[in-house]
């Protein structure tokens, strides 16, 4: 046996061990579930996890203890990122995989800024391409990152029914890529029915679209008149934070979504 090919079973041999004992170690974290500690801050920093019914909770804090595990989270402008911050965001993340198989199997990094931040975005037109600075609260990129505004994050946290939560908005777009396009259509659950799924989303965004576009009221945020990937993400805020009302105006939309996270908010007490 040569001394490189020694060299080369040695680092094989020792990664093998690394990824081991990673492994072990994360399996470990799982099966502990957050602290008292973390799951107090979870509880106080998430009102709305405090409606999560209890055979739901172990697997919950599994996911919570995965994502931390998973993602890294990088402060920007100055931000300096606290455990108070990871929790919620992953928390509120974690609230939308709590009971469903999919998971952000691409996702590596959140970036959180102070507040607002501004963002460069592209208009194609043709052959014509102009770019534009803009403001936003959040940023979904295809296989990540999540960018994040931590104001706009606390904000929604804070106040869970309102039907807007930034931290919502963003994963629901990650959940929509999974399938390869960022396109309001998901990979959706076992055995649920896409053809049933486009007909009852095309439907409900073309009445949207005709209500934002008549100055008229509507039950979803008109932001979500943007395309179907963005009515997607807003009826997945509604969904979470104003569920009775979804279900009442809108109960084929909230039936589909229900199937696809294998949750029914409407059903929680929820919290005041």
């Amino acid at each position: 046996m040569t001394t490189f090919l020694l060299f080369v079973l040695i680092l094989v041999a020792a990664f093998a061990s690394w990824s081991f004992a990673r492994q072990k170690a994360r399996q470990l974290r799982r099966e502990a579930g957050l602290s008292d500690a973390q799951r107090a801050i979870v509880a106080d920093h998430v009102p709305l996890s405090r409606a999560l019914p209890a055979p739901l909770r172990t697997g919950f804090e599994a996911r919570i203890t995965d994502f931390l595990d998973q993602v890294d989270f990088i402060g920007c402008d100055g931000l300096e990122v606290t455990e108070e911050m990871r929790l919620s965001i992953a928390a509120q993340a974690c609230l939308l995989v709590a009971n469903s198989g999919t998971w952000y199997d691409t996702l590596r990094s959140v970036l959180v800024y102070p507040g607002a931040f501004r963002s460069r975005m592209k208009d194609h037109n043709g052959y014509v391409v102009t770019e534009r600075m803009t403001v936003r609260t959040g940023e979904s990129w295809s296989r990540g990152p999540v960018v994040l505004s931590w104001a706009d994050t606390q904000a929604g946290a804070d106040r869970p029914h309102d039907g807007h939560n930034v931290v919502f908005h963003e994963f629901a777009h990650q959940l929509d890529d999974l399938s390869g396009a960022t396109d309001g259509m998901p990979d959706l659950a076992p055995g649920q029915d896409p053809a049933e799924w486009r007909h009852v989303f095309e439907e409900a965004y073309a009445q949207h679209l005709y209500r934002v576009e008549n100055h008229r009221k509507t039950l979803f945020d008109p932001y979500g008149a943007e395309g179907p990937q963005e009515f997607f993400a807003v009826a997945v805020e509604a969904f979470f934070e104003t569920p009775e009302r979804f279900r009442d105006h809108a109960p084929e939309v909230y039936a589909q979504l229900s199937r696809f996270f294998a949750l029914d908010p409407a059903e929680w007490a929820q919290p005041r």
